[in-house]
């Protein structure tokens, strides 16, 4: 009884000691050019990422130039018009300083891929455009010859106008009385455009350099009124239209 199982497992043990015995035959014919397939492999990878490393390189001062153009904004699409290359490339390209640098990337449908990229610079462009009212108003009434008394803040409004401005014509009025106090300097710093706008502060700096901002902020301002961006000091000013 005890022979038949000893029998069968010697079957099993040859079935499988042959394709073993194959392979290592196999391997020790073929040893050399295995090794050789190897190398060249590695090689080859090498001299891909010299060839990756090398390029980046050139690529890097047109990345600078970007960041610093679009307030560390950049798109692949940018990249690539800029440097006349592939958008894969691009998008390869800035994955790998996204990586680097802890980037944010964002999706959206209008613009596609956006990567966001802050340094010293950048970050001092943001706090200063969104510095409080009160540390403005003394430099800006220096600087524009406006009176103290202009710079107090407008009186409370009566209890019985308050109870009042559920409707909404009265509430209408009162976004028109306080875009007038807030533009006493004739511009608004970027956290209250963006108060006026019911958007984040950083909406309003992620789209304030984009062309078609005027339409956009003028379908979200309560008075319909179209706001541009000034570069030089930092601050939204309404565009008046004639007629």
């Amino acid at each position: 009884m005890s022979e038949k199982p000893m029998e069968d497992n010697g079957k099993a043990f040859l079935v499988l000691l042959l394709p073993i015995s194959f392979l290592i035959i196999f391997l020790i014919s073929t040893w050399k050019i295995l090794l050789g397939l190897i190398l060249l492999l590695a090689c080859f990878k090498l001299w891909q990422l010299y060839q990756w490393e090398q390029w980046c390189q050139q690529v890097n001062p047109i990345f600078n130039r970007l960041i610093e153009e679009n307030q560390g904004r950049i798109t692949p699409m940018d990249l690539a018009i800029k440097g006349n290359f592939s958008g894969t490339q691009a998008k390869r390209y800035l994955d790998s300083k996204a990586t680097e640098f802890g980037a944010s990337i964002l999706n959206s449908e209008d613009e596609g891929q956006s990567y966001y990229f802050i340094n010293a610079s950048i970050l001092g462009a943001i706090l200063d455009s969104s510095e409080p009212v009160k540390a403005r108003t003394g430099k800006g009434s220096r600087r524009l010859g406006v009176s103290p008394s202009l710079l107090a803040p407008p009186e409370p409004l009566p209890q019985e106008e308050e109870a009042e401005t559920e409707s909404l014509p009265e509430a209408n009025h009162e976004v028109k009385r306080s875009l007038e106090n807030q533009l006493v300097f004739g511009s608004l710093i970027q956290s209250e455009l963006a108060k006026r706008l019911s958007v984040y502060s950083s909406t309003v700096y992620k789209r304030r350099n984009d062309p078609d901002f005027p339409a956009w902020s003028r379908s979200r301002d309560p008075d319909g009124i179209s706001w541009t961006y000034s570069q030089k000091t930092k601050e939204f000013f309404p565009l008046e239209e004639e007629g």
